[in-house]
């Protein structure tokens, strides 16, 4: 098969998507790779129908890749994930408004063009989780604890655009990232970004049926194959508070091999299989990774 990768500078040498690549080409298919955000792109050469049996995106929320994976599917490419879907969860509102209105068990979501909107939060909301809308990998999430944190923080938010605000879920310092492959979900805990001071480790664990479920439901809702879902385990039940089109996917075992075989599947077959009844937890989820 020929497949074209949309990777930036950011991940040039990480190993999603290098390992795949590689994978992909020692099984004898080939791949083009292109890097939008460091080159002169021949737009009308490079996506055309035909081109490519499929592209694969792999870009920051904020990068230009999602214009050519848009161009791909406009001109009748196959593109892994759905390229109206990628951009559905790259911004952090629409997803937050899509999730909820899906029944997913998302933060009620405030957005602001400008952080001095947000001062119209109800105090009874704090303490707030504030993000950029476009944001990726941790950057820019901050606890603001009160309103008066909040004003404090005017001109460092300034600079993120669009932002999001979300009620703080109460939680144990660690939350889990559950990733989708395939049909099967592998989930990990890590410790959490707004508790500084503890010991960063991340480490398989097992997935509950009831996590399981939460993770395959946001991939329905929001037409993804291959993704991660950030959960928090909050007194009330599982809450989504990410979801990612093109994960890390550490802690999946051999997944070098398990994304590359995804992504042949998914282009042989036109694209997303959402729908099927295959998402499932593996027998060896609780395994170390």
């Amino acid at each position: 098969m020929k497949l074209c990768f949309l990777v930036e500078e950011q991940y040039r040498y990480d190993g999603m998507p290098v390992e795949v690549i590689s994978q992909l080409r020692e099984w004898g298919h080939h791949v083009d790779v292109l890097r939008p955000g460091s080159s002169l792109i021949r737009v009308s050469d490079a996506v055309r129908a035909g081109s490519h049996d499929a592209w694969v995106l792999k870009t920051v929320s904020g990068g230009p890749g999602l214009t050519l994976l848009e161009a791909a599917a406009a001109v009748g490419l196959t593109t892994v994930n759905d390229a109206r879907s990628v951009r559905g969860v790259r911004d952090k509102a629409l997803a937050a408004a899509v999730g909820r209105s899906g029944g997913l068990p998302v933060p009620m979501t405030y957005a602001a063009a400008r952080p001095e909107f947000l001062a119209e939060i109800p105090d009874a909301e704090f303490p707030l989780v504030v993000k950029p809308a476009d944001g990726s990998s941790g950057r820019g999430v901050r606890l603001v604890v009160s309103p008066g944190a909040l004003a404090g923080m005017k001109e460092e938010l300034a600079a993120e655009g669009m932002l999001i605000a979300q009620p703080y879920v109460p939680n144990s310092g660690v939350d889990l990232k559950v990733y989708s492959v395939a049909g099967e979900l592998y989930a990990a805990q890590r410790s959490s970004p707004l508790h500084p001071g503890q010991t960063v480790f991340e480490r398989r664990v097992p997935l509950s049926a009831e996590v399981a479920a939460v993770v395959a439901a946001a991939g329905a809702v929001h037409g993804l194959d291959l993704y991660g879902v950030d959960v928090l385990l909050g007194p009330d039940g599982p809450v989504i508070v990410d979801v990612n089109d093109f994960p890390s996917f550490r802690q999946v075992p051999d997944a070098r091999a398990r994304v590359a075989r995804a992504i042949l599947d998914l282009a042989r077959g036109g694209g997303s299989v959402m729908g099927s009844p295959a998402l499932r937890v593996p027998a060896t989820a609780g395994e170390a990774g």
